[in-house]
């Protein structure tokens, strides 16, 4: 990859998103793969023939696209059905993502994935990883009021992911989102400037 890729990751809830938007609004470029994923699942979208081939048409909606919550229903009832899922998807989202890193016309790149740690791969695409952080009880209340999900739902969906320590454990920074909106911002400022420090030190041969 050409880009100077930073990878963005945290749990649900921890608020990825908004630091996403922040660093876009500082100059940064920005790889979701979340979005990607969505490109990928829509109408029409590069991953619907295999995944209706490999679970069925019940798994789309009206109008073509992944029924998400028929998908997540089968996902999280058998583990053998999400890693059926991932090995369709993951493959066409990093080459869509290492697509886009490259395309970027932007000091560096802001890549954006959930499931970071989990996936393993993608660690050797960053030059650094940057973990949004916050306390689990935290999350669960964000995505209870964002989702609309019960508290046992949302802790279902974090058991499938890296623990927070398992996060901690492979970043090279991190953003503590328990706070307030400029505190956010402070340390999102705070890194950008860093990144560009550290890319005006980084051989271009190295990324």
């Amino acid at each position: 990859m050409s880009a100077y890729v930073v990878g963005l990751t945290g749990g649900i809830g921890s608020g990825k998103s908004r630091v996403g938007e922040l660093f876009v609004e500082r100059g940064a470029a920005l790889v979701d793969t979340d979005a990607i994923a969505h490109d990928l699942t829509g109408p029409g979208g590069a991953a619907m023939p295999a995944l209706l081939a490999e679970f069925g048409p019940q798994v789309a909606d009206a109008r073509g696209a992944l029924d998400r919550a028929a998908m997540r229903r089968q996902a999280f009832a058998d583990p053998t059905r999400r890693q059926r899922l991932e090995a369709i998807l993951h493959p066409l989202i990093g080459q869509e993502a290492d697509r886009c890193c490259r395309a970027a016309a932007a000091p560096y790149v802001i890549l954006a994935v959930p499931l970071l740690v989990e996936s393993g791969g993608y660690r050797k695409r960053c030059q650094r990883i940057l973990v949004v952080d916050c306390p689990e009880a935290l999350q669960i209340a964000r995505v209870m009021a964002r989702n609309e999900l019960d508290e046992k739902a949302v802790r279902a969906i974090m058991a499938a992911q890296a623990t927070r320590a398992e996060r901690l454990a492979v970043a090279d920074d991190v953003i503590a989102n328990d706070g307030d909106f400029s505190a956010l911002a402070a340390q999102v400022d705070a890194l950008h400037r860093r990144y560009l420090r550290l890319l005006a030190e980084t051989p271009k041969a190295n990324y």
